[in-house]
């Protein structure tokens, strides 16, 4: 039988052709604690523990998903997104620490003002209007995604952090549908944009396991979604109210050429942590 010591040096063993040192040393942990409910330091010190034949055998599992190039995030059905811990699995996309740069612009931007009326459009698994709903309680949220299976998850993930937010069934690409929703002060979306022809440079991981329809977009109108996003924002948003958009790094200018043909002003074209052009505010005078 494996101690927790053993487990963890076999584990990232068994992936290192697969991942860098690094990063397979940082699976390896994330798994452990998972597998123990220990962490690091808890595991330190208790690292000659025998594991039980359950935890062996999700630690088998573990492997072999792994192997398959499985995100770590969908096997133990867990990440972290704003210092919350949030469900994840393959109906949803895995929230992104440039997210949580979004997400903190709009706090900075929202702090002062109260009752602020807020919509997430292509929610996924809720990470932004959860994290904006911790943030701002007297906001209200609401969300919305074409998937049933995303809506699930967020609807699950809300009721874990108790979090008040309002998800819907629907499709921002369908104008009529789109009309039924009220005014608003803040719309955000992280909607799909990556191209067709981006693929080839993908991770496998990505491609294999996170859901298309949040990700990709036809070569032929890369500005698909923010187009139609930005044109609800038009008619839905208050005086003074505010749209924020994360983006593909190659169509910052695009994104902020979109906006401007539609009378937005203070437009802000914001860089992420890598230096990267990731978000785009304009806001409706």
């Amino acid at each position: 039988m494996l101690t927790i010591q053993t487990a963890f040096t076999y584990l990232t063993g068994a992936i290192s052709d697969l991942y860098e040192e690094r990063e397979a040393v940082n699976i390896a942990h994330i798994v452990m604690e998972s597998l123990t409910g220990m962490s690091k330091l808890d595991r330190m010190v208790n690292k000659t523990q025998i594991l039980t034949t359950d935890q062996n055998q999700r630690l088998k599992s573990a492997i072999e998903a792994l192997l398959r190039k499985e995100p770590v995030q969908y096997i133990i059905g867990s990440t972290w997104f704003y210092g919350m811990e949030f469900i994840v699995n393959n109906q949803v996309l895995i929230p992104r620490p440039e997210t949580e740069e979004l997400v903190e612009w709009i706090v900075q931007d929202s702090g002062s003002r109260h009752q602020l009326k807020i919509l997430d459009i292509g929610t996924g698994s809720g990470a932004i209007p959860l994290a904006l709903k911790k943030m701002l309680p007297d906001a209200v949220v609401s969300a919305i995604d074409v998937s049933k299976g995303a809506l699930e998850v967020a609807v699950k993930n809300a009721e874990k952090l108790k979090l008040n937010v309002h998800f819907m069934e629907m499709d921002a690409l369908n104008p009529t549908a789109m009309a039924m929703l009220p005014n608003l002060d803040v719309i955000v979306s992280n909607p799909p944009y990556i191209t067709q022809s981006e693929k080839t440079g993908m991770q496998q991981q990505v491609l294999s396991y996170e859901p298309s329809l949040a990700l990709f977009v036809p070569d032929t109108d890369p500005l698909l979604f923010y187009r139609h996003i930005a044109q609800l924002a038009q008619q839905k948003l208050n005086a003074n109210g505010a749209l924020y958009f994360e983006i593909n790094e190659a169509l910052g200018k695009e994104v902020v050429a979109l906006l401007e043909s539609l009378d937005f002003q203070n437009i802000i074209l914001k860089q992420d942590m890598f230096g990267k052009d990731r978000m785009v505010k304009g806001v409706i005078s």
